[in-house]
């Protein structure tokens, strides 16, 4: 079951939360990067910071504007089934992250965590694109995926070198542009026809 079509300021909130968590993840990820790479150097990781920042406000921006339809729209049954779905698919991507770690350690390539990590955040965006009909979450389940299985192999320290994590945090700023970029031109498409 999937989120019906509704109201396209609901979905432009949707799409605008989202945003709002591919902003905070993705800086996780490049601050990641950034420490990998230079070490906890304060004037490093402040671009990394006001990036994200900006991002995530952006994205606070277009949702804060169709709040209310957001609202109507997640008390329909369809939308409080989908946000069930949706906390289970998040739960089970924690869960193979914890297990699938635990088995690298164990079987001693922990040096493939990362990567592992990478892979199935990608890997679980697919369920959710089938439950929010959003075609941006397979191109950023595909891109993370490609990303993870690729970089270990073209790099000269391979699956511990810090790019993995600077790949992977640009996807989801860019994901995050993205979606608030598309709600952005819907707003201006839609400015004409309210004159």
């Amino acid at each position: 079951m999937t989120l019906p079509n509704t109201d396209p300021a609901a979905t432009l909130a949707r799409s605008a939360i989202g945003a709002m968590f591919f902003s905070l993840f993705g800086g996780l990820w490049v601050a990641a990067w950034c420490v990998q790479t230079y070490g906890a150097q304060p004037l490093r990781l402040l671009p990394v910071a006001a990036i994200t920042v900006l991002l995530f406000m952006l994205a606070w921006r277009q949702f804060s504007r169709h709040r209310a339809a957001h609202a109507a729209a997640e008390q329909t049954p369809q939308a409080k089934r989908a946000g069930r779905l949706f906390n289970m698919v998040n739960a089970g991507q924690w869960i193979a992250i914890f297990i699938v770690g635990n088995v690298l350690k164990n079987l001693g390539l922990q040096a493939w965590f990362i990567p592992a990590v990478i892979l199935i955040v990608g890997l679980h965006f697919f369920p959710l694109a089938w439950l929010f009909k959003a075609r941006r979450h397979v191109a950023i389940g595909m891109a993370l995926c490609v990303w993870a299985i690729g970089y270990p192999f073209a790099v000269r320290h391979g699956p511990i070198h810090p790019v993995g994590c600077l790949g992977a945090g640009l996807i989801l700023w860019v994901a995050a542009l993205s979606a608030v970029r598309a709600g952005f031109a819907v707003q201006q498409s839609a400015l004409p026809s309210q004159k």
